[in-house]
């Protein structure tokens, strides 16, 4: 299977988001992150890096909040 952890990087540790991730689309208002059950969320962030053999997304918090 090709699902993803999506962990936010807060003060140099990551925090786990969402796990089994299957898609990620870029939104005006950030990443809107769906996972293998239909879960939805919707994170201010940037993508910091993507390990795929570790199936892992590392994301920043968005500086722009408009």
């Amino acid at each position: 299977m090709c699902e993803t952890k999506v962990f936010i990087e807060k003060n140099g540790k990551k925090e786990e988001i969402l796990e089994n991730v299957i898609n990620i689309q870029s939104e005006e208002d950030g990443l809107l992150l769906k996972d293998l059950f239909g879960e939805q969320k919707l994170v201010k962030a940037n993508i910091k890096y993507i390990d795929f053999m570790k199936h892992e997304m590392v994301l920043t918090e968005s500086e722009n909040d408009e």
